[in-house]
């Protein structure tokens, strides 16, 4: 049955296509036809129930004033933003070198077989960074420098400070760690000069998948940078690339080597792998891993401990954004995780460390909140808000004091673990202390699915939150940036290699 028309690519030739997103025998597809290379039918979903309920959290428009392009071409054949894209920029990307010291077959930038040098200048990287800044009604409030391999700039600890000169308040960098672990000032250098996390590509505990996805056995660098940050004081988040029978039996284990390192790990973004260029369909088909494949790999892998129902989309969050601005006294929450509902999917997890030779016991944040009875609640309270019936900030809080213990269960909850007291001071403060009081406790558990040509939805795309900024002014939003334009903008700021 069909659910919806939209746009979509071939993934020979890169052209934009009318393509129809469908359900049958409960999975979801998108379908649709090049004049010259034929139809492709390609998994979009592979669990229907699953699709529909992260329907029911499709985000609010919060589009920019102020576009970079003008709107002279349907989407997404003029990205840059343009007056069609339909929310802010959260997390803002800048490719500050397409050198690596690494040749990964799973690499968005492959530095070494594009044959020229793209690293813009530290003034092109500034002006890249205003132009984020600059966007109305929201500036962008986060940075994350990539490649390539970011560390091989000898000036990245400049381009860290710069971030924070600009007005940044979360700099991340996206980094294979091998610099971090054989340099160990560095952590301790980029920490200094304003680097919140550290976004390490890891992809198992074992040397395998590194041997299998990157040609050796990378294992012992990332537990050096790891090691590295620890020293430094600096937050890491893990990265794993997930590979069909690379490293999707190691989902559990990596979630297990994240909280035995929590001190400094406080949270793992699974990347199911995007297949770029030419890609045979059947072995996309074959090697496809959808959010819903993902969920169930988690679930299979904790003996049910962390169920398929625990995770929600990013865009489930809205209502805490909104409620901490508008007691804030703002109109509306300034930045939130407004993406397309089905781009990611996350929950935070906690464990209870058990004796013996037993599993530890991971719980969930749903088996102790009633999370979408909170959402609805804060729902509730900002339109209030909004219409102004309620007198006071103060009245405010007192009625969700009184409302949050019955959505909360501390029969359920981990050992220790005030919860009531953590959220209300989340939602009281709404900084980073009061957010860190919650998560030194919990592990974010999540799952961003980029597309590539075979599943690319114009609808996900304009919904995009992630963008990169390139140096002719542009802002692109990241799955057309991969899928369309990246080799434009390398070769148009392209220098020979030495």
């Amino acid at each position: 049955m069909k659910i919806k028309t939209t746009k979509s690519l071939c993934p020979e030739c890169g052209k934009t296509l009318d393509a129809e997103v469908f359900d049958e025998d409960g999975k979801i597809f998108i379908k649709k036809t090049c004049d010259e290379h034929g139809e492709f039918v390609n998994t979009y979903w592979s669990n229907e129930d699953l699709y529909n309920k992260v329907e029911q959290f499709v985000p609010s428009v919060t589009g920019v004033e102020n576009p970079c392009v003008e709107d002279t071409a349907a989407c997404p054949d003029n990205c840059g933003l343009c007056s069609k894209h339909e929310t802010s920029t959260v997390l803002g990307l800048i490719d500050v070198t397409n050198r690596c010291n690494l040749k990964c077959p799973v690499c968005f930038a492959n530095a070494a077989a594009a044959g020229f040098l793209y690293e813009p200048s530290k003034d092109e990287i500034r002006q890249m960074l205003r132009n984020l800044r600059s966007l109305k009604p929201h500036p962008c409030p986060a940075i994350q420098y990539a490649g390539g391999e970011p560390t091989v700039r000898k000036d990245i600890i400049e381009l860290i400070e710069m971030a924070k000169e600009e007005g940044f308040t979360h700099v991340q960098i996206a980094t294979n760690g091998i610099r971090i672990a054989k340099r160990e000032n560095l952590a301790k250098d980029l920490k200094a000069a304003g680097l919140n996390t550290v976004y390490l590509s890891f992809e198992g505990v074992t040397p395998e998948p590194y041997i299998k996805n990157k040609g050796r056995d990378l294992l012992p660098d990332k537990l050096q940078a790891i090691e590295n940050c620890r020293k430094a004081g600096l937050g890491v988040v893990l990265v794993p690339t997930l590979v069909k029978g690379v490293n999707d039996d190691q989902v559990g284990e990596i979630i297990k080597f994240a909280f035995d390192n929590n001190d400094i790990i406080y949270g793992v973004n699974f990347q199911p792998v995007s297949f770029s260029g030419r890609t045979p369909s059947e072995h996309v088909e074959e090697q496809r891993i959808t959010i819903p494949d993902f969920v169930k790999i988690i679930e299979d892998e904790t003996d049910g401990q962390v169920p398929t129902s625990a995770f929600y989309p990013p865009s489930s969050v809205e209502p805490i954004a909104e409620f901490i601005s508008l007691l804030d006294g703002h109109d509306s929450a300034k930045v939130t995780l407004n993406c397309h509902e089905h781009c990611g999917i996350a929950t935070y997890v906690f464990r209870e460390k058990t004796e013996g030779p037993g599993k530890d016991k991971l719980i969930p944040i749903t088996d102790f909140i009633d999370v979408e009875d909170l959402f609805d609640k804060l729902k509730e309270y900002n339109e209030k808000l909004k219409k102004g019936k309620f007198g006071s900030r103060k009245r405010v809080l007192a009625g969700l004091t009184g409302n949050l213990p019955k959505m909360i269960h501390p029969s359920r909850s981990p050992k220790d673990l005030d919860i009531t007291r953590i959220l209300l001071n989340v939602f009281a403060k709404g900084d980073y202390e009061a957010l860190g009081d919650f998560s030194k406790d919990a592990m974010l558990i999540s799952c961003m699915h980029f597309m590539d040509p075979f599943n690319f939805d114009q609808d996900r795309v304009k919904k995009c939150v992630i963008h990169y900024a390139t140096p002719d002014g542009r802002i692109i939003p990241f799955c057309t940036f991969n899928s369309m334009y990246r080799e434009g903008v390398e070769k148009d700021f392209a220098k020979p290699l030495k």
